[in-house]
């Protein structure tokens, strides 16, 4: 996973990563979803429709909805028996192909989920909180690119939304995974423009968007923006919209923040997370939070 260098020449697309539509249980048609996004200003749209047998194993063509300013990347919600608390597994599978096989008979989540990965898809552990996904189950997914650590439709409906801690024992543990926001939308009224992510890439393309998922290189938000995050003399310097909280967190309980009105700065002191890792979270006046990705300084 590469750390986020806001130097790259590069540009910042907006997208939700985590969508349904009638191919399996959301209330709207592909098209209109895809419509929905891109009217309300998004880059890109992964339409991730539950890949079981009762809506017939749906991977979910979504490229004739691609236009010049907003594109798709294909992808699915994989399904499979069944976790550590006799849950069906979620899987995100971003980046699979059309011809993905469906479930075979007695196969495993993480079974499908490294079929999926060893295709080419990027693989995201799924809303942890909302069904009680365990850390003994997450470690069956060592090929993981990340852990969903916000998502609206589970925030705003069941207050199960917020999975950064279910992530950060993983990154104690040593594991070097991203965290990416979602809506998870069904119906586009409470559940959307929520939560998404602004991915760094050379431009608004399928293939690139997917490089750079699985590189981690981006940021998440539910509407703050970080504009910079850079290291220097022993300092770690954000820049970003106007906040009232900066804060860095990183091993344990190793954090610093700076706090006050309207802020679009601070620089923190570096020496806690040093051979370890930080992430970082912005907090606006309204409660909205935007998160960095970790950044590895071993």
């Amino acid at each position: 996973m590469d750390n986020l260098d806001f130097s790259r020449p590069d540009s910042f697309f907006k997208g939700n990563m985590h969508t349904h539509s009638t191919n399996s249980d959301g209330s709207h048609a592909p098209e209109a979803v895809c419509a929905a996004y891109r009217e309300q200003g998004y880059d890109f749209l992964v339409m991730t429709d539950h890949f079981m047998e009762m809506y017939g194993f749906p991977v979910t063509d979504t490229r004739p909805y691609r236009t010049g300013d907003f594109t798709t990347i294909i992808g699915a919600e994989l399904h499979a028996p069944e976790t550590t608390v006799g849950e069906i597994w979620h899987i995100k599978s971003i980046g699979l192909p059309f011809d993905f096989e469906p479930l075979r008979d007695g196969e495993t989540g993480p079974e499908i989920a490294k079929r999926a990965h060893e295709a080419g898809a990027f693989i995201g552990i799924v809303h942890p909180s909302w069904y009680g996904l365990t850390h003994a189950d997450a470690r069956e997914l060592p090929f993981a690119h990340a852990v969903e650590i916000y998502n609206h439709g589970s925030a705003i409906e069941v207050d199960r939304g917020h999975d950064w801690p279910f992530l950060d024992v993983l990154l104690n543990d040593g594991w070097k995974l991203s965290g990416y926001a979602v809506d998870d939308a069904h119906e586009l009224t409470h559940d959307w423009l929520g939560g998404w992510v602004m991915v760094q890439a050379e431009e608004n393309e399928p293939e690139l968007l997917l490089e750079s998922l699985k590189a981690g290189r981006y940021y998440s938000s539910m509407g703050p923006e970080i504009d910079d995050i850079t290291i220097e003399c022993g300092q770690i310097h954000v820049a970003c919209s106007e906040v009232d909280l900066i804060a860095v967190q990183g091993r344990g309980s190793r954090s610093k923040h700076a706090m006050g009105d309207g802020m679009t700065s601070a620089s923190l002191d570096l020496y806690p997370f040093e051979e370890s890792w930080f992430r970082v979270t912005v907090i606006d006046s309204h409660g909205k939070r935007a998160w960095s990705n970790p950044y590895w300084l071993d």
